[in-house]
C-alpha cells in the first residue's frame, strides 16, 4: 500500500523508520493480527496526531481507522513510545555534548480545553478560566521529554510534584538533582514532595520590576516544549475519551519530534 499511494507530509521517512521499526514489532509478521503493514499503521497514527482528524475521517488510502486505533492502543499500553523517547533523548543529549542522563529538569503544567469526548472527566481551572484537563510535564534543559501525566484541570500543581519527580527519577536512573519551577509551585508541600525523591526544587521568580513579556531563566524551555506539542492539531484541545490516550499522544508527539532530529543528525554525520 505504501508504494502505490501518494505520501502525506506526516509519513515516516525511510531513515526514521529504520530507527523506530524495532520498537513497534510487538508480534511476528506471521501473526493473524498482522493484516496491515506496521509502517502504514504507524503512518495512520501519525496522520491522526498531526492533523487532528476524527478516527473515522482517516483517508481511505491508509489502513482502516479501527486497525490504526487498536494498534495504537497496543503500542501505548506496551510503553513503546516511552522507551523510544527515552532512548532518543539519550542519543540527542550525547550528540549535543551533554551527559546521557540530565542532572536538572524543568516542570510545568498546561491546561487543555475539554471537548464533548473528554468533558465527563474535565475539571475547571480557575486561574486559566478553562474547563478541561491539565498536562503535567517534565523536560530536561534541552526541552526533551522526561515524564508527563494528565489530571482534571482543577488539580493543584503543587499536589503533583511528588508524582512527577518520582517519574523523572525513574526515567533517568535518579540522576536529576534539581528541578526548576515557576511561582505556582511555591510552598513547603511541593518542596518536601520533591525532597522525598532526592530532588531540590528551585523556584524561578518573576522580577517585580519587569516590563512586558520576560523570558524566565531555565523556565522558558518547558514553555517551548509545550509549543512544540501544539504543532500537532490533535493536542490543541483534549479530544480524548481517556486520559491515558491524551498522555500517550503527547509522548508519541515528542518521540516523533526527537526521531526527526535524530535522523537529521545521522544524515549530517554520514
Amino acid at each position: 500500500m505504501a508504494a502505490i499511494r501518494k505520501p502525506y507530509p506526516s509519513d515516516v521517512s525511510d531513515e526514521e523508520w529504520s530507527l523506530v521499526a524495532p520498537y513497534l514489532a510487538l508480534m511476528d509478521e506471521s501473526a493473524p493480527q498482522r493484516q496491515h503493514s506496521l509502517r502504514e499503521l504507524f503512518n495512520g497514527l501519525r496522520y491522526v496526531l498531526r492533523y487532528g482528524v476524527a478516527w473515522r475521517a482517516m483517508p481511505n488510502d491508509l489502513p482502516p481507522w479501527s486497525a490504526v486505533y487498536q494498534q495504537g492502543r497496543r503500542w501505548m499500553a506496551a510503553g513503546v513510545f516511552e522507551a523510544l523517547a527515552q532512548d532518543l533523548r539519550a542519543v540527542l543529549r550525547l550528540a549535543a555534548g551533554r551527559k546521557e542522563e540530565p542532572t536538572a529538569a524543568i516542570i510545568d503544567s498546561r491546561t487543555l480545553r475539554s471537548t464533548p469526548e473528554s468533558g465527563p472527566r474535565a475539571g475547571y481551572d480557575g486561574a486559566k478560566r478553562k474547563r478541561g484537563s491539565k498536562l503535567h510535564m517534565a523536560v530536561d534543559t534541552l526541552g526533551h521529554l522526561l515524564a508527563l501525566h494528565v489530571t482534571p484541570a482543577n488539580v493543584d500543581d503543587r499536589a503533583e510534584v511528588g508524582k512527577l519527580a518520582e517519574a523523572v527519577q525513574q526515567a533517568t536512573g535518579e540522576s536529576v538533582e534539581l528541578i526548576y519551577v515557576d511561582q505556582g509551585y511555591t510552598g513547603d508541600r511541593a518542596a518536601d514532595a520533591a525532597k522525598a525523591q532526592g530532588v531540590e526544587l528551585c523556584v524561578v521568580k518573576l522580577s517585580e520590576a519587569k516590563k512586558g513579556f520576560v523570558l524566565l531563566p531555565k523556565r522558558w524551555v518547558v514553555e517551548r516544549s509545550f509549543a512544540w506539542a501544539t504543532r500537532c492539531r490533535r493536542l490543541v484541545k483534549d479530544y480524548e475519551r481517556y486520559a491515558e490516550t491524551l498522555a500517550g499522544f503527547h509522548i508519541l508527539a515528542f518521540a516523533c519530534l526527537m526521531l526527526k532530529r535524530a535522523t537529521e543528525f545521522m544524515i549530517q554525520s554520514a
